[in-house]
C-alpha cells in the first residue's frame, strides 16, 4: 500500500480517509437527519433512532437498505404474505417515488405525519388519500366500502353485508352534502371536524418516544439537538 519513501503526512492523510468514508457509507436511500429533521416534526436524535427502526424493517426479509411491501406487511400484520387493502395503501402513499420500496427519506416524512406535532390538516388529508383508492381527487361510495371490509378484516370483526352497506350509506349521506355521490376533500374536512375519532389512529404517541425505544443510535449520533 505505502513505499518506503511515502511520508508520515501522506499515511495519515491516507487513514483518515479511509476512516471517513467507512463513516459516512450508508445503504441505498440514505438521507442526512438534519435535513429530515428540518423537514418534519422529528429532531435529529429522533431520525438517527428512526434509521435504527428502519435498518431492522428493511433487513426483515431482503437486507438491501430499502423496505420492501412483504417487510412492511410483516411489521404491519406479522404476515408478509397477508392481503390487505389497508396496508397496501399505506404503503402506496409512503412509497412517495412509486418505485415499488421505501427509501430511508420517504419512511420518515411520510411517518411524520403520524407525529404528535404533526399539523392537523396533514393527518386529514393522509387520511383522506387512504381513501381515495382511485387517486381521482374524490371517495366514492365503492371506494368507501372497500376500505370499511379492509378495516373490519384487520381489526377481526364480521358483520354482515345489510350492517355493512348502511354504514357506508350513512357515511355518504353525512359526508357528500354536495349529493354529487362522491367526497371530495372540502366535505372530508368538515366530515372530520364533526367526527375527529376518524384521524385517532393518525397520531402515534411513541413517535414523540423514539429515542427511548431504540437507544443504540446514541452510541452512533454524530448531531446534538
Amino acid at each position: 500500500m505505502f513505499s518506503t519513501g511515502t511520508t508520515l503526512p501522506e499515511v495519515m492523510q491516507s487513514l483518515f480517509g479511509c476512516f471517513c468514508m467507512k463513516k459516512v457509507k450508508r445503504k441505498a436511500g440514505y438521507e442526512d437527519p438534519i435535513i429530515l429533521a428540518s423537514e418534519t416534526p422529528f429532531t435529529v436524535n429522533e431520525v438517527e433512532a428512526l434509521y435504527e427502526l428502519f435498518k431492522k424493517l428493511s433487513s426483515s426479509i431482503i437486507d438491501d437498505g430499502l423496505i420492501h411491501k412483504e417487510e412492511f406487511q410483516l411489521a404491519l400484520l406479522s404476515n408478509s404474505n397477508k392481503q390487505n387493502l389497508f396496508a397496501d395503501r399505506v404503503f402506496d402513499l409512503f412509497d412517495v417515488k412509486r418505485n415499488g420500496v421505501i427509501e430511508f427519506g420517504e419512511f420518515v416524512r411520510s411517518l411524520s405525519v403520524f407525529h404528535p406535532n404533526a399539523p392537523e390538516a396533514d393527518k386529514i388529508d393522509f387520511a383522506f388519500r387512504i381513501y381515495d383508492l382511485k387517486q381521482t381527487g374524490y371517495i366514492e361510495r365503492e371506494e368507501l366500502k372497500e376500505m370499511v371490509l379492509a378495516l373490519l378484516g384487520e381489526s377481526d370483526l364480521t358483520l354482515c353485508d345489510n350492517v355493512i352497506d348502511t354504514i357506508v350509506c350513512k357515511t355518504m349521506t353525512e359526508a357528500d352534502t354536495k349529493d354529487d355521490g362522491k367526497i371530495d376533500q372540502e366535505e372530508w374536512r368538515e366530515f372530520v371536524a364533526k367526527n375527529p375519532s376518524l384521524i385517532k389512529n393518525m397520531t402515534l404517541p411513541y413517535l414523540k418516544e423514539i429515542t427511548l425505544t431504540f437507544p443504540s443510535f446514541v452510541m452512533n449520533t454524530e448531531v446534538q439537538d
